[in-house]
């Protein structure tokens, strides 16, 4: 993933993406936005169990997952990627994109080992910042007895909000009955927000 610097049309011109969702119209429409960012290295699949198949012979520098998939979920998949002995490489950074953005289902993201979560709709910009996020300001990764992945602690730093991010990075748009992107970017960074919202 050499050659990265802080988005622009050809921001992922070296990049192999997998994108892992079982709505082929879904797939088309993220493929559209990957190339838009000068992604031409593209695979599909259409759940986890395939994902995984495709791995076994090149491995993706980025996945892109649905929440909601048979017979394996997004979720379940992250988990057997953040799995450290039986993984073909636990530290892939993996950005969950799913409607399914109430807080039981961002948390259990967040707990299987997602770097970054989108709510679905999202705009080319939500999630290209998730991208950047995930390459250019990758949290550690971190082993503890039920878990392997990003550490959910981000650090608040000069020009930084809570969640790591800059501040005029930040994105707030509503997600229908689910959380807002701000929420969701909160819960994944491990910052507490008020279980009403």
């Amino acid at each position: 993933m050499s050659g990265m610097g802080g988005g622009g049309k050809n921001y992922l011109e070296n990049v192999t993406v997998l994108v892992v969702d079982g709505n082929s119209f879904m797939r088309k429409v993220i493929r559209g936005i990957l190339y838009s960012f000068g992604c031409s290295k593209i695979r599909e699949a259409e759940d986890g169990a395939a994902a995984l198949k495709q791995m076994m012979g090149t491995l993706p520098d980025l996945i892109l997952t649905e929440y909601r998939m048979t017979p394996v979920d997004g979720v379940e998949f992250t988990r057997m990627l953040r799995a450290p002995n039986d993984s073909p490489n636990p530290f892939i950074p993996i950005i969950m994109l799913s409607a399914y953005s109430e807080r039981v289902h961002v948390m259990a993201a967040r707990d299987a080992g997602i770097n970054e979560f989108v709510a679905k709709p999202f705009s080319a910009r939500a999630l290209m910042l998730r991208i950047v996020e995930a390459i250019e300001r990758p949290r550690p990764y971190i082993r503890a007895k039920t878990y392997f992945g990003p550490d959910r602690r981000r650090r608040t730093v000069d020009g930084m909000d809570g969640s790591g991010r800059r501040k005029e990075d930040r994105y707030d748009e509503r997600t229908g009955d689910g959380l807002s992107q701000d929420d969701i970017d909160s819960i994944v960074a491990g910052d507490i927000i008020s279980p009403h919202k």
